[in-house]
């Protein structure tokens, strides 16, 4: 027996579907970002932050690779909307901390994010444990693989 996967015209299905879900992921974030009065690159930006947890300007610009120009923008912009804040190094006044505002986003994204969320809880909820186990094979290795190149192409590790 062949696996499916090994077939070029499934490959070439698997990789179309995945280019419209990237697509889609995109403009469904651009959507919720104008609703909350961001640009779609800050809003996903602020989502890293959120994740990640407060960190030094310079370490944002190595994981983003934007420049320290281009991060004090978005720092700016994000402050003006009580996003974040800055803060001095306890130890180094010259290195600045970005710290999410956590609350404040949550209570200016959760209503944009509530009946998604339902949605895709339902959704994932329907799946069976086996089909989560390869679901989540599926993306931890697409994540290590777009991360992999995301270090080659930005010459960062």
């Amino acid at each position: 027996m062949i696996n499916k996967l090994q077939d070029t015209e499934k490959i070439s299905e698997l990789r179309a579907l995945s280019r419209r879900y990237s697509d889609t992921s995109i403009l469904m974030h651009e959507a919720i970002a104008r609703k909350a009065g961001l640009s779609g690159t800050d809003h996903k930006y602020l989502g890293l932050l959120i994740e990640r947890g407060a960190m030094t300007a310079g370490e944002f610009s190595k994981l983003t690779a934007l420049t320290t120009g281009a991060v004090t923008g978005l720092v700016d912009r994000l402050e003006k909307k009580k996003l974040v804040k800055r803060e001095f190094d306890k130890h180094d006044r010259r290195k600045v901390i970005i710290v999410p505002r956590t609350e404040n986003v949550i209570k200016l994204l959760q209503p944009l994010f509530l009946e998604l969320d339902g949605k895709t809880t339902a959704l994932v909820t329907s799946f069976s444990d086996r089909e989560l186990e390869v679901l989540e094979k599926y993306f931890r290795s697409a994540v290590q693989i777009m991360e992999e190149t995301l270090v080659k192409l930005t010459n960062h590790a």
